[in-house]
């Protein structure tokens, strides 16, 4: 790991105590030029990962808090008519920021929640059929609550897809907790901190990172694992070949984070569970629950390539 990617681990880890697993991947997603998906209850640290991870890196962050009543046009922008130009101007909206918090995304109607999929794919947006670009680096943070489904809409498969890796930060160890009920929020320590890394730093690691190398053999084991999703007995749909591409970007970013400037079959390991499961669907929740679990009893199957 190279010093401006410790500096930027250890600050995070200095605000979300004992999730060490967390902060590392969320800053894996975001050296893959990739999207995160945080489902956990409220209260452990959602918003706040997503707060730290801009300030410490001195990148432009927007909240948006999703409701029933939110509108495309909420996010995007609109065009609003300027008297003395005798012209519509496009005011942006919140989705113009380097890192977005999309923040309980399921609260929200499938046509605003579609809004957001030009810009997770594209990274740009389209109004009155004129496209604008959005800052790099781009990251959406989004979160939901998993114990809550009264008025919410469950995300489609086509929006899951888009998700880079899904994470579960869970409750703190009983030692952090403790720091953590004396310290109190958190936002006003975040507020105070100093970056350590900036934008344009993020985007030549982003780059370093796309040109990692990947041997045949690594290749052709990641294939594997792919293919055994789609014949599971317990999967109705396995993984799609985008999620194939985001699961080597990730291991790029894996690779590149532990200071390797080639993939190795860990790299695959540790990162698949995270962005296969929440692409796979499954037949039955009878007796496995949680999709990760099986993406980790296949890659327990297959033989790693020496």
């Amino acid at each position: 790991m190279n010093e401006p990617l410790k500096r930027l681990k250890s600050t995070l880890d200095s605000i979300i105590l004992g999730k060490e697993d967390v902060t590392k991947f969320s800053i894996v997603t975001l050296l893959a030029r990739g999207h995160l998906l945080i489902e956990d209850i409220p209260g452990v640290g959602k918003t706040t990962l997503a707060y730290a991870l801009a300030k410490a890196t001195s990148c432009t962050f927007q909240r948006i808090q999703f409701t029933s009543d939110l509108l495309p046009s909420d996010i995007i922008g609109v065009n609003v008519y300027n008297p003395e130009k005798r012209d519509f101007e496009f005011k942006p909206g919140p989705i113009f920021a380097n890192i977005v918090l999309a923040d309980e995304i399921n609260r929200t109607n499938p046509k605003t929640q579609s809004a957001l999929l030009e810009a997770m794919n594209e990274r740009k947006v389209s109004v009155d059929r004129k496209t604008y670009e959005l800052p790099e680096p781009f990251m959406i943070i989004a979160t939901q609550n998993p114990v809550e489904y009264y008025g919410t809409f469950p995300l489609p498969e086509s929006q899951l897809d888009r998700f880079m890796m899904h994470l579960r930060i869970g409750y703190p160890e009983p030692e952090f907790e403790k720091k953590a009920l004396l310290k109190g929020s958190r936002f006003e320590e975040i507020e105070k901190l100093s970056p350590v890394i900036g934008p344009e730093e993020i985007m030549r690691m982003q780059a370093i990172v796309s040109e990692i190398k990947v041997h045949e053999d690594i290749l052709k084991y990641l294939h594997e694992i792919i293919l055994a999703t789609r014949r599971h007995e317990m999967i109705r749909l396995g993984v799609s070949p985008r999620g194939g591409q985001l699961c080597l970007q990730a291991a790029r970013a894996h690779a590149f984070f532990n200071g390797r400037d080639f993939v190795t079959p860990d790299d695959i390991k540790t990162v698949a569970p995270l962005v296969f499961g929440h692409r796979i669907i499954l037949k039955t929740k009878t007796y496995i629950t949680d999709a990760t679990e099986i993406i980790r009893e296949i890659i327990s199957r297959i033989p790693v390539p020496v």
